[in-house]
């Protein structure tokens, strides 16, 4: 609570964190409600629905590129007031909006500025909060998971209600979580010019006025993009993987797949603030990695050796998949966050995070698909799989960051040999 009442930023920080409880308590409360809402009020079946929301979270994945790419030009305060207010606008015509063809585009639409809001976020971070990022974004995640326990609270009472009227209430209560994040971002501050850092290191500082270099060339940091997608499966696994195989690989009660999300939440908030102090700065992240990979792997080989039991033991061995599932998204979103920052050159770094921030949104649309349709079709072999196959890619995203910071280190002075360019530093 006291790095809460001061984190690092000041005020202007303390009022993008509140921003961002009320923005993620409205987006939890739809989470919760909208297959419910797509099913009961707008009458899709199982099957349009799944499409509706696999196409609209690939549209999602153009968010976070747009957003990057904008906020090289125009202040990320008000870009991300109008990603707020763009989705307050599609959340009025999903009241309107009836049947497929209607909602496909309003729901791709509220996907793409979620993804847009999300980049923006991590650049206002990474300007106002400067080298104290890390705790930042441990102050945020623990507020971003008491804001979606408090929505989906919420929205167990209008789902209990069940009626159309409920579920309507259920989506102004989400528009208006962005109007009031909207209203309250309008009273930060911003840093004058479209790449200016606070508080950067020594190193960082650059009046070169010339065009920065474009992320789409940098093949080091589009590996490191690449290679992010699959450290951000715990997603997935946490929300598809682990609940669909107590349902139809286990005889363990289904009433045990809210204790998933709850263990969850209860480890983020208790822990994250610890887990980024131990990952702070960027050669740290880039080790975390590498531990990221392990803890998938015995997360994943939980499930497969706990399956050939009893209904106790399969629900023993998937509480421990859930905590280490969670030990790796606390690991993850520092990681992530430290390494896509410090990764990219300084004066590029708006258009570079939008491009790192694909990584989440890529996974979000390939990773259930890849979870039903791959590892739990193929049973207990195919948790072993995935879990040797992040461990292993864990190692080379470790290694190949470890290389490109070497790179981008200042020479020695006196040195002779020239600094390499960000775009060489992995290639």
């Amino acid at each position: 609570m006291a790095q809460l009442r001061r984190p690092p930023g000041g005020r202007d920080a303390r009022i993008m964190l509140l921003a961002q409880g009320l923005d993620r308590a409205g987006t939890g409360l739809w989470a919760a409600a909208s297959v419910l809402y797509f099913t009961y009020v707008s009458h899709l079946d199982a099957q349009r629905v799944g499409l509706l929301l696999g196409l609209a979270a690939v549209a999602g994945i153009a968010g976070s590129p747009i957003a990057g790419r904008l906020a090289g030009r125009f202040p990320v305060r008000g870009l991300l007031i109008g990603s707020h207010l763009l989705r307050l606008g599609t959340m009025g015509l999903m009241l309107v909006a009836h049947g497929f063809a209607a909602l496909l585009p309003v729901v791709a639409l509220t996907c793409l500025a979620e993804r847009a809001a999300k980049t923006l976020e991590m650049l206002f971070a990474t300007r106002v909060a400067g080298e104290q990022r890390g705790t930042y974004q441990a102050l945020f995640r623990t507020v971003a998971n008491a804001g979606y326990a408090v929505g989906a609270g919420l929205a167990a009472i209008g789902l209990a209600v069940g009626t159309l009227d409920a579920y309507r209430a259920l989506i102004l209560a989400n528009a208006l979580s962005y109007a009031l994040a909207a209203a309250l971002i309008r009273r930060t501050r911003e840093p004058s010019g479209p790449e200016r850092v606070v508080a950067r290191s020594e190193d960082e500082g650059t009046d070169d006025p010339s065009p920065g270099p474009s992320p789409w060339r940098d093949r080091g940091y589009l590996l490191f993009v690449l290679l992010d997608i699959p450290m951000c499966l715990d997603d997935s696994v946490l929300n598809v993987g682990l609940p669909l195989w107590l349902v139809h690989h286990t005889s363990a009660p289904h009433a045990f797949v809210p204790a998933f999300l709850v263990v969850n939440t209860v480890l983020v908030v208790a822990l994250q603030l610890r887990v980024s102090a131990r990952t702070e700065g960027p050669r740290r992240a880039a080790g975390a990695v590498g531990l990221l990979g392990v803890t998938m792997l015995a997360c994943c080989a939980a499930p497969a050796f706990g399956s050939g039991g009893g209904t106790w033991t399969a629900v023993a061995a998937l509480l421990v998949a859930a905590v280490l599932v969670t030990l790796a998204e606390l690991m993850r979103s520092v990681s992530s966050w430290e390494l896509a920052v410090s990764l990219a050159p300084a004066r590029a770094r708006a258009s570079y995070l939008g491009v790192a921030g694909m990584s989440q949104s890529i996974q979000k649309s390939a990773g259930p698909p890849l979870l039903t349709g791959a590892v739990l079709a193929a049973g207990p072999a195919g948790w072993l799989v995935l879990g040797t196959a992040v461990a292993g890619l864990s190692l080379v995203q470790r290694r190949a960051c470890l290389r490109r910071l070497a790179a981008l280190e200042p020479a020695p002075a006196g040195a002779a040999a020239a600094v390499p360019t960000p775009a060489a530093a992995l290639s």
